[in-house]
């Protein structure tokens, strides 16, 4: 089955980096757009950078300029660099598996970052 194991979540002082992967399995990895969301509590998902299968990216206002999503097919695994933390980016982080065009969306189980002094 379908597996994304997202790892590099923590604890990072505001102005700090962190660098979150997100191992996929189980699937053609090469053809899915793929993407970082995050949830707060009481709040709904929001995307916050996605590559599609051609590796074009696309992020939330937010954090353009900040983060950095990227992908090795190689090693079936995307990557979001973010860099210039804020407290407005403490989230579940989770990792987005979308065969565009299809109902085949997956999910990880997401992995914590706070970002607090």
């Amino acid at each position: 089955q379908v597996q994304l194991v997202e790892s590099g979540g923590g604890l990072v002082q505001p102005g700090g980096s962190l660098r979150l992967s997100c191992v996929a399995s189980g699937l053609i990895f090469k053809v899915y757009k793929m993407g970082w969301y995050r949830q707060t509590p009481g709040k709904t998902r929001e995307a916050v950078a996605t590559m599609d299968s051609y590796g074009t990216p696309n992020y939330a206002d937010s954090v353009k300029g900040r983060f950095t999503i990227s992908r090795d097919n190689d090693k079936n695994t995307v990557y979001l660099q973010m860099n210039s933390l804020e407290a407005e980016d403490t989230a579940v982080y989770y990792c987005n598996a979308d065969l565009v065009g299809t109902d085949l969306v997956h999910w990880g189980q997401g992995t914590q970052v706070t970002v607090s002094s």
